[in-house]
């Protein structure tokens, strides 16, 4: 797996919460999907840099594996293919937005069905930007707060799957994490470290 991030400056909104470098298994390990295209760098890059930093290893998957563009034309090389994913291998998913997300990852039935495995087996479930959707389409968002890119389309998809809606740019309700795009890029990546780590403290 490899990934090269755009060069990119990304600033803080709001203090974050501490992150604890600790010796984190080798089994417990994050997934992040990525559309292949037109992927939100920025929504790439904070969690690959906050995960990192935690000491938790990480795959990238896709509708395909191999090299993913970013909408602001970074490179990710995606090591698997949904379909190669086995979730019982995985602590936790994160799945990254951009316009990509819509085209490539609302409709993918592989990606909500994992979506709704890891939530029914109370691993982290996130998602980002327009990603939000696919945990809508899972059916896992219902009664529980969470936020999204301020899309009209967006938010009516996660009012279909009965999500609590807010304008909050980072929501964590039980082990959802959901965020509202790139500005809340890097809260949203160590929030979701925290909620990884946390057992293990």
């Amino acid at each position: 797996m490899r990934y090269v991030p755009p060069q990119i400056s990304i600033a803080g909104s709001r203090a974050k919460p501490q992150i604890r470098r600790r010796n984190i298994p080798e089994t417990m390990k994050a997934l992040i999907a990525i559309a292949p295209e037109k992927y939100r760098d920025e929504e790439l890059a904070e969690p690959v840099a906050a995960l990192t930093k935690a000491g938790i290893a990480f795959d990238i998957a896709s509708t395909r594996a191999g090299t993913c563009t970013g909408m602001l034309g970074g490179k990710a090389t995606a090591s698997l293919s949904f379909d190669e994913i086995d979730p019982n291998n995985y602590k936790g998913l994160i799945i990254v937005g951009g316009a990509g997300s819509q085209t490539y990852l609302w409709e993918d039935d592989i990606l909500v069905q994992l979506a709704s495995y890891f939530h029914g087996k109370d691993k982290v479930v996130a998602a980002i930007c327009l990603a939000p959707v696919v945990l809508a389409k899972a059916g896992i968002l219902k009664g529980k707060k969470a936020t999204v890119y301020d899309s009209p389309v967006a938010v009516l998809e996660m009012k279909k799957g009965r999500a609590l809606v807010t304008k909050d740019l980072v929501v964590t309700d039980g082990r959802i994490i959901t965020a509202n795009g790139p500005a809340a890029a890097k809260a949203f990546a160590e929030a979701v470290v925290k909620e990884l780590s946390d057992e293990f403290w």
